[in-house]
């Protein structure tokens, strides 16, 4: 079992930046990948960015690229989101996941339903 733990979601203001972490415990040894993604209300689950645990190969949704980047601390087993130029539209609850199954293509890592962990979420909010 892997458990995950967000932090660091809040308020700013669009153009402005902010960074969410998400840290691992438990059989952290297994995990192949982190995502995030998020949720508004009455939506499914939308993908954001993936790392792969090894290499640290990153993918990204278009409507991210340039603006944000996941990266990951392998000794602390936490992943970061850095968000900059947020925008009113990046408002979501933003879950980070786990799971212990390598992908080969993009469409794995994007697959809500490909990561069996989970983490609570954390709200991130961005003012026009």
């Amino acid at each position: 079992q892997v458990q995950l733990v967000e932090s660091g979601g809040g308020l700013v203001q669009a153009g402005g930046s902010l960074r969410v972490s998400c840290a691992a415990s438990g059989r952290t040894f297994t995990m192949s990948r982190m995502g995030w993604f998020r949720q508004t209300p009455g939506k499914e689950r939308e993908f954001v960015a993936a790392i792969r645990w090894s290499g640290g190969s990153t993918y990204y949704t278009d409507s991210v690229k340039g603006r944000f980047t996941i990266s990951r601390d392998n000794a602390k087993n936490t992943v970061f989101l850095q968000m900059n130029s947020l925008k009113p539209q990046d408002t979501a609850v933003y879950y980070c996941a786990a799971d212990i199954n390598y992908c080969l293509v993009y469409g794995c890592y994007a697959a809500a339903n490909s990561y069996a962990y989970w983490g609570q979420g954390t709200q991130v909010t961005v003012s026009s």
